[in-house]
């Protein structure tokens, strides 16, 4: 990557005791660039970021941000980047002007400046109004703005959302994403932990990772094109577990995997695999409803990559 490079991680890798949480993770993010953090539960995602916050010191390897070194310099870090985590960080007795300024405080925004950003804040968060609210009062997409108005207070140039569209609807998260690329248009870096799969696709890049380690690394169309090798045919059926069980080792068929009631079958031609499947069901005596191709997803990505046991990323 060339450019302003605002986060670099070399070969991070943070240890609990036998317990490798992050192992060997290297990675640059660069100025207005949105980066995904996709992985299952605990796959070290969060770790990672809080490695990267400063607020966890790696084990071994080496992380910048902002041209500071997160193990030597963890508070300069902390005042040069926003952070929100799913739980959002407020004050639930306090009222939307009330976390504003404490926040504001925090980050030693004052004066004219704090007027200024409170107002952006609010603006942005839909609350013009309601800035007397108790923030227990809120649904959680409000809530969810909000605490995002309140990580960028002081303007970072780097913004960490760790988990933050958990439990929000999907207006809200639509809504929420809106903002995330207004602030990625104005030259904010953003890294974003998600197990959305859809929420995945609005990423520049993603970084998949799995048991610590990053097993991909490229933008959604580069993962489609280079983890699905082949063609991915749709099978829907009466029974989808006897034909997984049916098709799994079949002739011309590299990968099964069950995908809601339907089936997701990785083959290497589809026009001329789908005849060799439509034989095989009807061997087992399986009747289906529907066979034919469609385009890979990130969440078929996930299963092939995740499923091979999380090879590094060249």
């Amino acid at each position: 990557m060339t450019g302003d490079i605002r986060i670099r991680a070399d070969k991070l890798t943070k240890r609990f005791g036998d317990f490798v949480a992050v192992n060997a993770v290297s990675f640059e993010a660069g100025r207005g660039e949105i980066m995904g953090f996709l992985g299952p539960n605990g796959a070290g995602k969060s770790t990672t970021i809080r490695i990267l916050c400063g607020l966890l010191r790696p084990s071994s390897g080496r992380a910048e941000v902002a041209g500071l070194d997160v193990a030597r310099e963890p508070e300069k870090v902390r005042a040069n980047i926003g952070y929100m985590s799913q739980k959002f960080s407020l004050y639930d007795d306090l009222s939307v002007m009330e976390n504003l300024s404490f926040f504001g405080g925090v980050y030693g925004v004052k004066g004219a400046r704090l007027k200024r950003r409170i107002a952006f804040a609010v603006e942005m968060a839909g609350l013009a109004g309601r800035e007397d609210a108790v923030v227990s009062d809120l649904s959680g997409g409000w809530k969810q703005r909000l605490a995002l108005g309140c990580a960028v207070l002081h303007e970072p140039k780097i913004l960490f959302l760790d988990e933050p569209t958990s439990g929000v609807d999907p207006a809200s998260r639509r809504r929420f994403w809106d903002l995330i690329y207004a602030l990625a248009g104005d030259g904010v870096t953003v890294v974003i932990t998600t197990h959305y799969m859809d929420e995945a696709e609005y990423c520049n890049r993603i970084a998949l990772i799995n048991g610590g380690r990053l097993v991909a690394l490229g933008s959604p169309s580069e993962l489609k094109r280079s983890a699905i090798r082949g063609e991915i045919l749709l099978v829907e059926g009466d029974d989808p577990g006897a034909m997984l069980e049916a098709l799994e080792g079949a002739p011309g068929v590299r990968d099964v995997a069950p995908f809601g009631s339907s089936l997701h079958i990785v083959v290497d031609d589809a026009a001329r695999d789908r005849a060799a499947i439509e034989a095989r069901l009807a061997e087992r005596s399986l009747s289906w409803s529907r066979i034919e191709p469609i385009k890979a997803t990130l969440e078929d990505v996930f299963v092939q990559l995740v499923g091979e046991g999380g090879k590094a990323a060249p």
